[in-house]
């Protein structure tokens, strides 16, 4: 998402104290503070999803205590081919809408009895997330795709963020923004090796 550093909004939210710019990144000020940030911009869709009948329940992701996240994520596809070009219109910052959308989405699976930790840093194309639920951890990796290289960027990222959190297992869902794509070619699900670690990356 770029951010334009001279407009008054930034300005205000950097007085306020909300935002802070570290080595050349902007980022919350502080994990409370980031977290309400997020929920403030997708607050809406977190609700409207649910609005007449929810086809993806919350429940249906829960399994033995354990957050099923493949088969989370493979709907959040669906869902992301179905209504990508109505959700984007709804944010004004529109590089940041596939991510706000998707932690929309999961935010819903934990509001019961879990958690999500985000790690973000606008202009860097990527967001760290990890869902903890019932003593687990589910790490993602955020990213969108800004050209060839960013595949293995992205796998490699997570490998390390998966390392930082002492996962063996972790995701990544790579936005691919190419208008002239189709949707054969953006939605897919390949497994990848980084060691001992197993990357499951969806492209949306």
């Amino acid at each position: 998402m770029a951010l334009i550093r001279n407009s008054d909004d930034y300005s205000y939210v950097k007085d306020m104290g909300l935002i802070r710019d570290d080595r050349g990144r902007s980022e919350p000020a502080n994990p409370i503070y980031g977290e309400i940030i997020v929920r403030t911009l997708n607050r809406d869709t977190q609700a409207e999803i649910g609005l007449s009948g929810d086809p993806y329940p919350p429940p249906r992701y829960l399994k033995e205590d354990r957050v099923d996240m493949n088969a989370l994520l493979c709907d959040f596809q669906a869902f992301w081919r179905e209504n990508e070009s109505i959700w984007r219109k709804k944010y004004d910052y529109q590089e940041a809408a596939p991510q706000l959308i998707l932690q929309a989405f999961l935010q819903r699976i934990v509001n019961g009895g879990g958690q999500i930790m985000r790690e973000m840093a606008a202009g860097t194309g990527r967001t760290d997330i990890c869902v903890e639920y019932n003593g687990r951890r589910y790490p993602i990796e955020l990213k969108i795709r800004r050209d060839d290289s960013t595949y293995a960027k992205g796998v490699a990222q997570t490998a390390v963020y998966m390392d930082r959190l002492g996962c063996s297992e972790g995701w990544l869902v790579l936005f691919d923004q190419a208008a002239d794509k189709p949707w054969e070619e953006k939605l897919y699900v390949i497994n990848e090796r980084a060691g001992d670690k197993t990357v499951t990356v969806y492209g949306c």
